[in-house]
């Protein structure tokens, strides 16, 4: 890349210098100027690779000073062995014309030199974002854990078909868990994954535990970050259903308003002493900014007897059958 912006350089160096003459292209001039560039970048270069090392070790200013110090005397040494090259007579140096290069190679340098920091903190800052999302996302609540366990433990004897039934949907909420490269996925997926999570659920809190969805049409294919809506759904149980003797309803709606698509899920408010899992709001909150910024919202309410979480997403389809594959 380097060498693609050196040479673009020449080129716009080429076109000043023949709009101050005839308006035509001296190509000597660009051709030994050309040079001259190709030449002390790639010995520039050649000088910093093995000091890469040592300067990684040093702070941003220091590292700058070396490297701009390593250019400039690359371009004054061979400047000197141009000049003496170029003109072989007698008589000093062209030294004007030796400033006018090294002031030159110094901002370019120093545009390099900033080039590549930013591009280096934006690197990182995907890393850090990609690592804190795969954090985010992978956590499984060790109550849920211990309960569908004892709940397998206890069914293996008595119904062992429904226990393995329980033990694949288990393994499939632990293998999403684990696809920390996956960013987006299709709510279609997030839906199975909800139903899988279900199922276990109901063979603990049997009748106690009723479900109704309402999902509009058209929005199997929206994008929505994987392990988003079932944690939504298991703080309305384990906040809502489960601490009441009778249980209730767990609602879940899908629908489309403009350029947002509108996730809710209700359930009974929950009892004193149950507060909602403010972990797990979190949880999504921060990954929903982390990839849509403000145009997502997670915002919760209570309204009577009902408590209502709200997951506002931007209207945005994923290829499922894509994403599926990536998976395998």
């Amino acid at each position: 890349m380097l060498l693609v912006t050196s040479e673009l350089l020449v080129l716009v160096l080429a076109l000043a210098m023949a709009q101050t003459q005839n308006g035509w292209i001296d190509w000597g001039y660009f051709g030994l100027l050309s040079l001259f560039v190709q030449w002390t970048v790639l010995t520039s270069i050649a000088m910093i690779c093995p000091l890469r090392p040592r300067l990684a070790q040093l702070s941003v200013a220091s590292a700058t000073l070396v490297i701009v110090i390593l250019v400039l005397a690359d371009v004054f040494a061979f400047s000197l062995f141009a000049d003496r090259v170029l003109n072989p007579g007698p008589g000093a140096p062209q030294w004007n014309n030796i400033a006018k290069k090294m002031l030159l190679a110094m901002l370019i340098t120093l545009m390099a030199l900033r080039y590549f920091y930013l591009q280096h903190q934006w690197q990182q800052q995907e890393a850090e974002l990609q690592a804190r999302l795969s954090s985010l996302q992978s956590r499984i609540q060790p109550h849920f854990l211990f309960n569908s366990m004892n709940t397998i433990a206890s069914l293996i004897a008595s119904d062992p078909q429904r226990a393995e039934d329980a033990v694949l949907d288990l393994s499939e909420l632990f293998r999403a868990s684990l696809r920390t490269s996956e960013q987006l996925i299709p709510l279609q997926r997030e839906l199975e994954l909800c139903q899988r999570y279900l199922d276990i659920e109901a063979l603990r809190l049997g009748d106690r535990l009723q479900l109704q969805w309402h999902i509009a049409d058209g929005l199997q294919n929206q994008a929505i970050p994987p392990l988003t809506l079932q944690p939504l759904v298991e703080n309305a149980i384990y906040h809502g259903i489960q601490p009441r003797a009778q249980g209730g309803i767990v609602w879940v709606e899908a629908q489309a308003s403009g350029d947002f698509v509108y996730l809710l899920v209700q359930n009974p408010k929950p009892e004193p002493g149950h507060d909602g899992n403010r972990m797990a709001l979190d949880n999504i909150q921060a990954r929903i900014q982390a990839l849509f910024g403000d145009r997502a919202v997670l915002k919760h309410s209570h309204q009577g007897d009902i408590y209502t979480v709200t997951l506002r997403l931007p209207a945005q389809q994923t290829d499922r059958d894509e994403t599926q594959r990536k998976t395998l």
